[in-house]
């Protein structure tokens, strides 16, 4: 059985959805069982078969974790640690999440697995954090670092986009940030291959990979593309509002963003014997799939 933790999450969600598409047995905790606290996380795990446990709990608020710094530490280091030592003492394999916030977006190519972390901000520092929690305490580990993800469930880009230009005649998008948009399904996808084959007995080396989509884009290219598919969609209303490109000192936040964020996926593909997905055909598939959720729209 697969432990999803953050299983209510965006990523969570279509974990679980994925898993149990192939016939993978999963049980799944959210809120109701802590990773803060050891004993509550060694409570649950009592008694139940789990073969493989993954982790997609986490303080995602970027901006607010610059002011709640010790809540965004507790979750996104001392929760894995609590977790990846939880998994050695049962002795199952741990799949972490992470982000390409440990970088300070300097890079000017596709950023290796092995390139030098240097986070900006307190959530790439916290998510730093507990990518080494993870590796202190465990030595079976998979931690994936990915970037511009969405999905079907949950506040996302595509959501957002989409109801913005719906009720604007135009909207700025920073055109100064490059990186690769991800579906959930990519992510997912690769958890699943990557269980799959634990489970079948197949060796897949433990370590860091990073997984997204495949391109390189900034947002004010990626909302274009957003525009482009949701008209064909039949999910743009006002298809005369106006994209404009800004620079991201025009949006002055709390925490600073990597400007460059495209990571390279070279060594999860060569791994894995896969080929991920270009952004743009997973923009597709998402806003043409029966599970969109037109709600978050209007």
């Amino acid at each position: 059985m697969v432990w999803v933790i953050g299983n209510k999450g965006m990523l969570g969600t279509q974990i679980c959805r994925t898993l149990k598409e192939n016939k993978i047995e999963c049980t799944g905790t959210d809120c109701d069982v802590s990773i803060l606290d050891f004993s509550a996380l060694e409570g649950f795990a009592s008694g139940k078969d789990i073969s493989f446990i993954v982790n997609c709990a986490a303080y995602t608020a970027v901006d607010k974790a610059e002011s709640d710094v010790d809540f965004a530490r507790a979750l996104n280091a001392d929760g894995p640690r609590n977790i990846a030592r939880l998994a050695k003492k049962i002795g199952v394999p741990f799949l972490h999440i992470s982000t390409d916030y440990v970088f300070d977006g300097s890079a000017s190519s596709p950023i290796s697995e092995d390139a030098p972390i240097k986070p900006i901000g307190v959530y790439g520092e916290t998510k730093a954090e507990g990518e080494k929690s993870v590796q202190e305490e465990t030595g079976d580990f998979y931690i994936l670092r990915t970037a511009w993800l969405y999905g079907w469930s949950g506040k996302n880009f595509v959501y957002t986009m989409i109801r913005a230009m719906n009720m604007r005649d135009s909207v700025k998008v920073v055109n100064d940030q490059r990186g690769t948009p991800t579906n959930c399904v990519t992510l997912a996808s690769v958890i699943l291959k990557i269980i799959e084959n634990r489970l079948a007995g197949k060796n897949v080396p433990n370590g860091i990979y990073h997984v997204t989509d495949l391109g390189e884009i900034t947002w004010f290219d990626f909302t274009n593309e957003i525009k482009k598919e949701a008209a064909d969609a039949g999910f743009l209303l006002n298809k005369d509002c106006v994209v404009n490109p800004c620079d991201t000192s025009e949006y002055p936040t709390p925490a600073k963003r990597p400007a460059y964020s495209v990571l390279d996926k070279s060594k999860i593909q060569k791994t894995l014997g896969i080929s991920l997905p270009d952004w743009k055909e997973s923009l597709k598939s998402f806003i043409n799939s029966a599970l969109f959720d037109k709600t978050r729209i209007e």
